[in-house]
């Protein structure tokens, strides 16, 4: 199934915030210094060693804020898994265009692209398990459709985008009072959907708590794998059990293999290592894309 890209409103703003950032008031001085204003060329923007790519709407847009006129032309697709040395897009027009957005470029497709294969590589470690991979809302403010999307090019699950479209009651919410049952009947007071209610539950007692009020999922903070696996025999069907807290590469199978249903995972967009892109640019004679 084709990805869609994110949608064209959060593109606009995200990328305008990063060239706004970047060119301020005078644009690029090198380029209008070095390059002449005629000069075309052609841009290759290259893995330089496997990946999963993401951000190539958000490239596009780059080069279209700074000229319309440039050409993109996208080489494979988003969520596609490719190898060292591959030429994952290319763009053609004006030299100094290029040059302008070519950082800005580079690092929307860098940071998601590393997203897209922390992800993906996530997905591989547990499968066959049953479980499924979840992000969280430990992003870049401001990227946070973004970052969810690159999760979901990597093949894991977007949760909650924000605050706002779903309840998650946590020990802070009860450090100012109320018990974790009274607080999840408060949310299905509110008119919140069971579904869309998590418990933080840090044991057994406060699990069957928040069942007993009636959530609808239940995040199993820093467990280990006896407990995950005690509250997986009290909880599996009657709740939807995430597991969460420390959770990091190389060590996501154990976990998944106790019968959780998902592993949420902050270390995809709050910690990830950017992937390494780059653009290599060649001269074109005049009208020549």
């Amino acid at each position: 199934m084709r990805l869609a890209p994110p949608d064209p409103d959060t593109l606009r703003r995200a990328v305008g915030a990063a060239l706004a950032e970047d060119l301020g008031e005078r644009g690029d001085i090198t380029s209008a210094a070095v390059v002449p204003a005629e000069a075309e060329a052609r841009a290759s923007l290259v893995a330089r060693e496997r990946m999963v790519v993401a951000g190539l709407a958000a490239a596009r847009e780059v080069f279209r804020q700074i000229d319309a006129t440039i050409a993109f032309v996208p080489l494979v697709d988003e969520g596609a898994a490719v190898e060292a040395d591959t030429v994952v897009a290319r763009a053609s027009g004006r030299a100094r265009a290029l040059l302008a957005g070519e950082r800005t470029a580079l690092n929307f497709l860098q940071r998601m692209s590393g997203i897209a294969t922390a992800t993906r590589d996530a997905v591989a470690e547990i499968e066959g398990t049953g479980a499924v991979v979840l992000d969280t809302r430990k992003t870049v403010p401001g990227l946070r459709r973004l970052d969810k999307h690159a999760v979901e090019a990597g093949g894991g699950v977007n949760h909650r985008m924000g605050l706002h479209d779903a309840a998650m009651v946590k020990d802070t919410h009860l450090g100012v009072g109320g018990s974790l049952g009274d607080a999840v009947r408060a949310c299905l007071a509110a008119g919140i959907p069971r579904e869309a209610i998590t418990a933080e539950v840090r044991d057994e007692r406060e699990l069957a708590e928040a069942i007993e009020a009636g959530a609808g999922r239940a995040l199993l903070d820093n467990m280990d794998l006896g407990l995950l696996a005690a509250c997986v025999a009290r909880g599996r069907g009657r709740i939807v059990l995430e597991a969460s807290g420390g959770l990091r590469p190389g060590a996501l199978r154990p976990v998944a293999e106790t019968g959780v249903d998902a592993l949420s995972l902050g270390y995809l967009t709050h910690s990830v290592r950017a992937a390494d892109l780059a653009m290599d640019l060649e001269p074109l004679p005049r009208g020549d894309r």
